[in-house]
């Protein structure tokens, strides 16, 4: 068997002329070169086996059904390299050093295709390049008959720029069964995301079996039913009520979750978010706080002032003791079972929004301070967060956690997610620890993504344009080689259903992928827009919705004098905008936008929309003018 590039060489030489192509494909490859012609697939569409291994028959295996569902009759077989219209896949006896473990090689010619790869991933990742030459379903004639499928014939040669590709989801503030977490990872496995970052506890809710510590799951994991938005009007619980919402998953179904991702080539890192974040723990098990008192899984109800500069208070004590030794015990045993059920590198111990007041007025707490020379709550952070580290180091696994487990000093061998910007991240590589960055304002996935008018409204905004601007390197880092990658993460408390968290996670999940995969160079916002209008269908014929944020009008809203002029962008160039100021609608009878216009006084509100070719193309915005007031900048 020989490589792919010999291959390739061999073939380049019989295609008429090799040119850099137009495609479709999120993310980018690092190269795409079309020639003249087509592979054109009917009815058949085998697998041929160039390599003789077990985790190639199951990734063909997965692939043959994606065929079976678009409408191909496929089979697997060891290939010849002999049989015509059929993907042959192997890999290469020599590595191609470019390609890495995770890079991939294929040939789309009118006899077929060839894809090859270093290793299994890198297969893998070619399938889902593969996935997206094909369609979601093949059109039917009328005749009934299914359409051929015809594909450019092309080369691509493809790998990633960073090894650490992950997105996160928290199933503390509301619970994803374990259905629902595999299509997650199935989505984020089609545009080659390789870490799934799940969050498994928090102060509503603890989610994972741990057979040491029954009552974890027996109280942790439940709480009384609340609706709506998280906060004020959520009531606390009544001592009379009974805790229904919830779920946890077994260790069974860990395990289920964990080879399920594998195979999708995904790591899975957990997190068990200590020493704050920790009510749900806590309400299972409250002698590990400094006041002891019971306490209940918080329902999403408000239990902490928030004041500017990222400063608060917590009302209720949400956090472990770091004074206790018995805290250490218990982690340990918690940290042991979590280790055996995941085999990935790295275990996530959050430290993040860890309040300290309650520390500080611990008399315990403060006598264990003075006799170890721990000068302030800080520097016990500090403490907590190295003891937590030896414990996970000496389970075989590696620690890392959000950057405040930078403050009072960090623990050796740590890695640092950074998510208050870039900064954390920054210091933490400086001291030459590894990094992953997932600032707020680039990889927030629960951030508001479209006009408040039609979007929920959060405490922070995150376009998809933001999103896709995301470099996990700084220019200015000393060493890039510590950057491990990035992160997109979505906390649930205003996210209670799967069709939500992909609605929100969708298109920027595509934008985070792009630049965590393609080499920067390679990065155009205008042609990013261009496909992932493609894959806007794609996710229609899938039946999934996700945000077309981007189709709406900008509204600008500025003081020109005293008059209130308003502006409206859209990023398309074949799109209209037409808008009424005078209570009337439908706006296509309206004013056709062309420039900046008077917003006049009065109980009136601004109607607008877009359309592409006479047809509206989203939601129509409406704006009262008290609200257009409030924009102005």
């Amino acid at each position: 068997m020989k490589n792919i590039l010999t291959v390739i060489t061999i073939l380049i030489l019989c295609f008429p002329v090799l040119l850099t192509g137009q495609h479709h494909i999120i993310p980018t490859p690092v190269s795409y070169e079309s020639a003249e012609g087509e592979l054109i697939l009917d009815e058949h569409f085998n697998i041929g086996l160039l390599t003789e291994n077990d985790v190639l028959k199951k990734h063909a295996e997965v692939f043959r059904s994606d065929l079976e569902d678009i409408g191909f009759n496929s089979g697997i077989h060891a290939s010849d390299s002999a049989s015509a219209k059929e993907l042959k896949i192997g890999l290469n006896e020599t590595p191609v050093e470019a390609l890495g473990s995770e890079g991939y090689q294929l040939l789309v010619e009118q006899e077929g295709m060839v894809l090859m790869a270093n290793e299994e991933a890198g297969i893998f990742n070619g399938l889902q390049t593969i996935r997206q030459l094909l369609p979601v379903k093949r059109g039917v004639n009328s005749e009934g008959k299914k359409d051929p499928v015809k594909i450019a014939t092309c080369i691509i040669n493809d790998y990633p720029r960073f090894e650490w590709r992950g997105l996160m989801l928290d199933v503390s503030r509301h619970f994803f069964t374990v259905q629902e977490v595999k299509a997650y990872l199935d989505m984020m496995a089609k545009y080659k995301f390789n870490v799934f970052h799940w969050h498994l506890t928090d102060d509503e809710g603890w989610r994972i079996e741990i057979k040491t510590f029954p009552k974890l799951t027996e109280v942790g994991a439940w709480r009384v039913e609340r609706h709506g938005r998280f906060g004020a009007n959520r009531a606390s619980p009544k001592k009379s009520e009974k805790a229904t919402y919830g779920g946890f998953y077994t260790q069974d179904e860990i395990r289920d979750v964990v080879a399920y991702a594998a195979d999708r080539n995904i790591t899975i890192v957990p997190e068990i978010d200590v020493p704050g974040h920790s009510m749900a723990l806590l309400a299972a098990y409250p002698q590990y706080s400094t006041k002891k008192e019971f306490k209940f899984v918080n329902p999403g109800a408000k239990f902490a002032e928030w004041y500017s500069g990222g400063k608060f208070e917590m009302l209720i004590e949400n956090t472990l003791n770091p004074a206790d030794p018995a805290v250490y015990a218990f982690l340990d045993m918690i940290f042991d079972e979590i280790a055996k059920l995941f085999p990935g590198e790295y275990i996530h111990m959050g430290g993040d929004e860890c309040y300290k007041g309650y520390w500080e007025a611990d008399e315990k707490v403060q006598a264990f301070m003075t006799k170890n020379g721990i000068k302030d709550s800080h520097e016990l952070q500090s403490y907590f967060v190295k003891r937590v580290e030896k414990i996970i180091s000496s389970k075989g696994k590696k620690m890392i956690g959000w950057d405040e487990i930078l403050e009072g000093g960090l623990a050796e061998g740590a890695a640092v997610m950074s998510w208050r910007g870039m900064k954390g991240g920054i210091e933490a590589a400086g001291m030459g620890h590894k990094v992953v960055m997932s600032p707020t304002d680039f990889a927030y996935l629960d951030y508001t993504q479209g006009d408040y008018s039609v979007e929920n409204k959060i405490y922070a905004d995150l376009s998809l344009e933001k999103s896709y601007s995301f470099d996990p390197v700084p220019e200015f880092i000393l060493d890039p080689e510590l950057i491990l990658g990035g992160q997109g993460n979505l906390w649930t408390e205003v996210i209670p259903n799967l069709p939500y968290a992909f609605y929100m996670t969708y298109p920027r999940g595509m934008a985070l992928a792009e630049s965590l995969w393609s080499p920067k160079e390679n990065k155009s916002w205008k042609n990013f827009l261009d496909r992932t209008e493609v894959h806007f269908k794609r996710f229609d014929e899938m039946e999934i919705n996700i945000a077309k944020t981007i189709y709406e009008p900008h509204v600008k809203v500025y003081k020109e004098g005293n008059k209130l002029m308003c502006a409206l962008k859209n990023d398309f160039e074949d799109i209209e905008m037409y808008y009424t100021i005078d209570n009337t609608y439908p706006v296509k009878f309206g004013h056709k936008y062309t420039e900046p216009f008077e917003v006049p006084k009065g109980d009136l509100s601004l109607r607008v929309q877009s359309f592409r070719n006479g047809q509206p193309i989203e939601r129509l915005l409406q704006i009262h003018r008290t609200d257009l007031e409030l924009r102005v900048k």
